[in-house]
């Protein structure tokens, strides 16, 4: 029994040394977690990073909208199989799109060091396909890349919006992307730019764009053949041989925005031999090619605030003159269309046609480049009727207008290109006119969350008189048209969540 106790007492003191042992070896007290914490330096919705001095924001929106009688994004029907309204154009059409931002923001003894992007992943809805087409334009889904820039002691580097570009770029007041009569880089051109404040809300802002996507609508290349039935000159632009050079002088202050920007574009054209299309031959590189030219744009932009209308209330409007910069009137927040609209006939025709080639410049080969003249107004008065509902009205006014020289070109290679009968009135005039006038009502029945409703007029005043044999693109038959002005009315509706 004593032996038993004995070895019980033993067994028991050994376990105990053991316990003590293995509780020397955990940590007295776990670690605290690092929770990410608040960065007031920059605004609402920045944290610091773990670990850093650098303080981060995501952000973005979620957007669902469709348009009827018209593209994505409440495109008006001024091309293609909507301008033609022929039996393959969709009467409607939808677009959902999430964009995610991330913004980032460290002090430094330099400044500021910030870097933005913005990331869109977007679905639309297939567009319909002719028989015969290798798929639908604009089917299904896709990603794209919009702002991607660094800014450090007042430089920006990499994919932001114009130093010619208005706060508000295409969107004084409206949903559509496609309010022409202005600047818009709102997706962002690659650039670098510098930023000079000066005190007391004005600031400068000097800058040279990669001007291929954004700055160039196309050089017309004028022989026989190469304008189709629809008035449309094919692209002759080279490569690109000198950034845009861009500026602005801006002034920030209680009442509003006041700024003035301009812009210097090279047109410089391939060469003299090309084809139809203005595609290169055996003979392009030695025909020689038309002497570039520089041309450019000038634009006023003012925002009155705090009107007597009510809290919130405001006008944004600008105006824009360019030569040979014809993008920044006739301008999207993509490419610059081209026009070609159809309507009802009478009695001597099949139908009216309505259309206006959009160029920075034109020539014939052996001839010097013929600058393109535009100018535009465009603009908005916005009103809050209370928290919840608020209502924009926009609108704006286009011209293009070309040189008695680049007349006589086009013409004679539009009825060297177009030899059906024409009527005794005709007359050629490649010249035209747009203008657009919309009003959008928004509800925003709790933060970030708005349903809006747009309805918007497109008017297309052309320049060509009276009839002639045509052969647009089917299923347009060859069958005598009318020159007459044409008119498009469009619908959307849109829900949209930012966070």
């Amino acid at each position: 029994m004593k032996m038993v106790k004995g070895f019980m007492l033993c067994s028991a003191a050994g376990l105990l040394a053991m316990s003590g042992a293995q509780a020397a070896d955990l940590p007295v007290k776990a670690k605290a977690v690092e929770y990410v914490k608040i960065c007031s330096l920059y605004g609402a919705g920045f944290y610091y990073i773990p670990g850093t001095d650098t303080c981060i924001k995501i952000g973005g929106y979620l957007r669902a909208d469709t348009t009827f009688n018209g593209g994505i994004q409440d495109a008006p029907a001024w091309n293609g199989d909507l301008g033609q309204k022929n039996r393959y154009r969709d009467q409607f059409t939808s677009r959902a799109r999430m964009a995610l931002t991330v913004d980032t923001r460290t002090a430094t003894e330099y400044g500021v060091v910030r870097t933005f992007g913005q990331g869109d992943f977007t679905f639309d809805a297939p567009n319909a396909s002719k028989p015969g087409t290798a798929a639908p334009a604009g089917a299904g889904s896709a990603f794209a890349a919009e702002f991607l820039f660094i800014q450090f002691a007042g430089f920006t580097f990499g994919k932001s919006a114009s130093a010619f570009a208005t706060p508000w770029h295409g969107y004084p007041g409206n949903n559509t992307s496609f309010l022409l009569g202005g600047h818009d880089t709102v997706t962002g051109v690659n650039n670098i730019q510098y930023t000079a404040q000066f005190g007391n809300g004005v600031s400068g802002t000097i800058g040279l764009d990669e001007p291929t996507v954004y700055w160039r609508t196309k050089i017309g290349y004028l022989i026989p053949g190469s304008v189709d039935a629809v008035g449309t000159t094919p692209n002759a632009y080279g490569g690109t041989a000198a950034p845009d050079i861009v500026g602005n002088i801006r002034i920030d202050q209680a009442w509003g925005v006041f700024q003035l920007s301009g812009a210097g574009h090279l047109n410089n054209a391939s060469y003299n031999a090309l084809s139809t299309a203005a595609a290169p031959n055996a003979l392009s590189e030695i025909s020689g090619h038309p002497e570039s030219k520089w041309g450019g744009s000038v634009m006023a932009a003012l925002q009155i605030k705090n009107i007597p209308t009510g809290p919130g209330d405001d006008i944004k409007m600008d105006a824009t003159y360019a030569v040979g910069n014809t993008k920044n009137v006739i301008s999207t927040s993509s490419g610059s269309p081209n026009f070609a609209m159809f309507g009802s006939g009478d009695g001597a025709s099949y139908q009216s046609v309505g259309f206006g080639n959009t160029t920075d410049s034109m020539y014939v080969p052996g001839s010097g480049l013929e600058l393109t003249t535009a100018y535009g107004f465009r603009g908005a008065f916005n009103h809050n009727w209370d928290p919840y509902w608020s209502t924009s009205l926009f609108g704006s006014y286009s011209v293009v207008r070309h040189t008695d020289t680049a007349k006589a070109f086009y013409c004679a290679a539009y009825v060297a290109s177009n030899t059906g009968a024409k009527s005794a009135d005709f007359s050629c005039n490649p010249d035209f006119n747009v203008s657009q006038l919309g009003v959008v009502t928004r509800w925003t029945p709790v933060k970030n969350l708005t349903f809006s409703a747009e309805v918007q007029w497109f008017h297309l005043d052309q320049k060509f008189t009276g009839t002639s044999v045509l052969t647009p693109t089917a299923p347009k038959p060859t069958a005598v048209y009318s020159f007459k002005d044409q008119d498009t009315v469009s619908f959307q509706v849109r829900a949209q969540r930012n966070f």
